[in-house]
């Protein structure tokens, strides 16, 4: 098949992906406020997607997290708490390249300026025994959300500055923290051993569901996105899968949220410039 036959592919025709989107996630907001007779809203400047939904529990059963009063998402609830003296933003079970984006962009249009994902991965290359945290650098576009941001290219990326700072800046010695490529699918279900085996030759450290659509979003929108992958397990193949550690690993998360905000100058009241 050439590439003129894979043109014709739907997921690829008819993007213009310079033009403007008719439906907005500011429209839909205020249509849903409306209904729902909230006022205005601004999400605080660091906000949390959190796949698993383990961070939002643990901030719940500990009293440290209230839902946000004005928040009009038809489909989710965003919760806020402090830490350090930043508030942040989380909202819990984002599973999935075109729901994460979804939220994603309604978070941004409320006011978000740095979005931290951190959602459970299987392992591909080992780096160690699991758990352990991974930057995503880049991510296999092996998804459907991706392709309606930015053109067909094999990989999306995070930001350069974005990366450059965070591998810099972390502190190791509190949290190990591996860095390198990710493969992102919409169907964890469907991972054969000839998949899974290309990917490990590959160089892929991790593979979740996620971060190539965050990561086109952000490239699309000049938005600040950093992707964490947790890798948990090695697709139920091993003993112990999906063990995330203390707390279900929500300790973990919220070291790796610390140090991404205090590494991109995000406290409360300053605004971002563009890593990109």
């Amino acid at each position: 098949m050439n590439d003129v036959e894979k043109l014709s592919w739907p997921i690829l025709r008819e993007k213009y992906y310079h033009a403007p989107s008719i439906f907005m996630p500011e429209k839909m907001l205020h249509k849903a406020r409306c209904q729902k007779g909230l006022l205005e809203c601004q999400v605080p400047d660091v906000c949390v997607l959190d796949p698993d939904g383990d961070l939002v529990d643990y901030l719940c059963a500990t009293a440290s997290a209230r839902p946000h009063p004005t928040w009009a998402c038809f489909h989710t609830t965003l919760y806020t708490w402090w830490q350090d003296g930043i508030e942040y933003g989380i909202v819990g079970r984002t599973v999935g390249a075109s729901f994460a984006v979804l939220v994603a962009e309604e978070l941004f249009a409320c006011g978000c300026h740095l979005l931290i994902s951190i959602t459970s991965a299987g392992q591909l290359v080992r780096l160690r025994q699991p758990p352990y945290v991974v930057l995503i650098e880049r991510a296999w576009r092996d998804e459907g959300t991706s392709y309606h941001y930015v053109p067909p290219a094999p990989y999306a990326f995070l930001a350069p500055g974005l990366r450059e700072h965070l591998v810099a800046g972390w502190d190791t010695t509190i949290l190990p923290l591996g860095v390198g490529t990710s493969w992102t699918t919409d169907a964890p279900f469907r991972e054969t051993e000839a998949m899974l085996s290309w990917g490990r030759e590959q160089g892929m450290l991790a593979i979740e569901m996620e971060a190539a659509a965050l990561y086109a979003l952000a490239a699309a929108r000049s938005y600040q996105v950093v992707c964490f992958a947790y890798i948990t397990n090695q697709m139920a193949q091993a003993e112990g899968d999906f063990e995330k550690g203390v707390a279900n690993g929500s300790k973990t998360a919220l070291e790796v949220i610390r140090q991404t905000a205090k590494i991109c100058h995000c406290h409360q009241g300053e605004r971002m410039v563009s890593l990109w």
